[in-house]
């Protein structure tokens, strides 16, 4: 018999928590609870989130679902069912759900999914307490957290029957943690009254998987064009790729990004030509200020110099413009205010396995062999290589950061300008302790290059932590936050700021920035590194022994030595190390 086709899919499994104990003690009551809990399954939560029942199977339910987001708002969902029903029963006779999730390839027919995927979920499932749902990498790579739900890294576990350890992730709604806290604009922000702009991803009008790339390369696009412009701020790419496939008005994408307008659209392809029909929208009023079809050659955009991109952006700038200007003439002064391998490699880069850091540099190469010519893949190839360092991965630590500075240079002979190349040749040159003044004047060229480069505001508080005012490094590192609030690699951006408090003496902010680091990823070293010593310093010398336990257990070769190879003339640094010392790690 023909095998049916092979279709990506999230798989959730539910199933009812100590069933058999709940059917020997009222087995009428289960079942009449249960048969509701299906009933409101189907007819509801699965049509409303996209999702198909698969099989009831008496005390659990399969269901496959096309995006993750949706099967992770319905397990949610589902959790809340018995609410109700618990409120008058005792502790003991309540019911409570379990719920895993996975993301992968399945073979997929009218009756039944099929594959290693539905089991993975199954495993997952296993690992949940009562009211949990836990998801894996696929799950949570393909989330935002923050809107979709919140998580809590669980680490690496070792599932029946499954030949390696899994990394899960448990996700919780939103608000069963309050609303997000939205980070105050600093003081680099306050002082810049330039209008903000967030690019969301175009949507294509065809099911074609091969047609989502043109969406990717016309956002790309127009915010390196928009960014370029002294007049507008730009939110981050990264921050605005959470909106894709969404459906999200502008005042949503306005209001989660603090973005005054939002420029979105669609397009179609004929051949080999494309069609977009754009509009630019007020967020705060919630109309379109401009909108335009445009037409070009597909391959156009594949240029660094793409006619299409620049008249789009063009276009759309001025439009803004004018329309901020009119805004000034009819009204009060008062009512007046003032790609997959890219993005694969990055992603994981920011892990923390030496799994995950070897994968990133076969993605990373993957990209520059493709386009050999082209400055970013080879400036985020130069990052990978001081990550290396960062994850205590390099035996020779001095030696990597020389040849981050090697491949960041070849970025720059591409593009003299790129502030990513600037600001990741600096911040190497930084750690190296050999040429401070030359990574001063890299980082602060990165900045004036691009203001809107996160990166190069991020490095550069790394530069003011280490030989700067402790001061400016804050306000750096809350400007780096400022300008991509959804980064995937936020925990990177809170460790960074969690630093900057440190070398200020404020120990209990630098605490907070580290567990909200942690929580989405914690594993990641430098981030436990800075958490020992806030704990340190506040106190708390039995947690930070724990820490400290946690850190040897990823990287059982750390010494006092090892720790100070990397930047051992850094004031940060030797705060470290006398901490650690204090601790009992030893020197050698």
């Amino acid at each position: 018999m023909e095998l049916p086709p092979v279709q990506h899919k999230t798989v959730l499994v539910i199933d009812l928590v100590e069933s058999v104990r709940l059917m020997a003690h009222n087995e009428e009551q289960v079942v009449r609870l249960w048969r509701g809990f299906v009933h409101h399954a189907t007819t509801e939560v699965f049509p409303l989130h996209g999702g198909r029942l698969v099989k009831s199977l008496g005390d659990g339910l399969l269901a496959e679902f096309e995006h993750p987001a949706q099967a992770v708002r319905a397990a949610m969902a589902l959790h809340r069912h018995f609410d109700a029903a618990n409120q008058n029963l005792p502790a003991a006779q309540q019911l409570h759900l379990r719920a895993g999730l996975n993301a992968t390839q399945l073979y997929v027919d009218d009756h039944d999914i099929y594959g290693q995927g539905v089991n993975l979920a199954a495993r997952v499932a296993d690992l949940a307490t009562p009211g949990e749902t836990v998801v894996t990498a696929s799950v949570y790579d393909a989330i935002v957290v923050g809107i979709d739900a919140e998580v809590q890294d669980r680490g690496e576990s070792y599932l029946k029957h499954w030949p390696e350890p899994v990394r899960t992730w448990t996700v919780t709604p939103v608000s069963a943690q309050g609303a997000v806290p939205r980070m105050p604009a600093p003081e680099a922000a306050t002082s810049d009254f330039r209008p903000s702009i967030a690019v969301v991803p175009f949507e294509t009008r065809s099911h074609s998987q091969e047609q989502y790339v043109i969406g990717e390369l016309l956002a790309d696009g127009v915010i390196t064009q928009l960014s370029r412009s002294p007049d507008l701020r730009v939110i981050s790419r990264l921050s605005t790729s959470a909106f894709r496939g969404r459906q999200a008005t502008a005042a949503e994408v306005g209001q989660r990004l603090e973005a005054a307008y939002t420029l979105s659209g669609s397009y179609v392809s004929y051949g080999d030509k494309v069609v977009i029909n754009a509009e630019l929208c007020d967020t705060r009023r919630g109309e379109v200020v401009w909108a335009e079809r445009l037409a070009g050659d597909v391959m156009d955009l594949l240029q660094s110099d793409s006619q299409l991109i620049h008249q789009l952006s063009e276009a759309c700038a001025e439009a803004l413009l004018q329309h901020m200007v009119q805004r000034t003439l009819v009204l009060p002064v008062p009512q007046l205010d003032s790609n997959a391998l890219m993005l694969g490699g990055i992603t994981l880069m920011h892990r923390s396995t030496p799994r995950d850091l070897q994968r990133s540099q076969q993605l990373l190469e993957a990209v520059v062999e493709r386009h050999k010519r082209v400055a970013t893949p080879w400036a985020w190839l130069a990052k990978w290589h001081i990550m290396q360092v960062v994850q205590g991965l390099a035996p020779e630590p001095a030696q990597t950061f020389r040849a981050a500075i090697a491949v960041a240079d070849r970025a720059l002979d591409l593009e003299p300008h790129s502030s990513l190349a600037m600001a990741i040749k600096g911040h190497a040159l930084c750690h190296l302790g050999a040429d401070v003044e030359a990574a001063r004047q890299l980082l602060f060229e990165s900045t004036l290059n691009n203001p809107n480069d996160p990166m190069a505001w991020l490095y550069r508080s790394v530069w003011s932590t280490m030989w700067g005012t402790a001061q400016e490094s804050v306000v750096e590192a809350e400007t780096a936050l400022h300008l991509s609030p959804l980064d995937p690699q936020k925990y990177y951006f809170e460790m960074m700021l969690a630093n900057c408090y440190l070398s200020m003496g404020q120990h209990a902010q630098a605490a907070e920035q580290c567990r909200a680091s942690l929580q989405k990823n914690c594993y990641h070293l430098p981030t436990l590194r800075a958490y020992v010593i806030a704990q340190y310093e506040t106190g708390d010398v039995e947690g930070a022994r724990k820490t400290l336990d946690t850190i040897l257990k990823l990287q059982p070769d750390l010494t006092l030595d090892r720790y100070l190879a990397s930047g051992r003339e850094s004031r940060l640094r030797q705060h470290g190390a006398r901490v650690l010392k204090a601790l009992g790690l030893p020197i050698h």
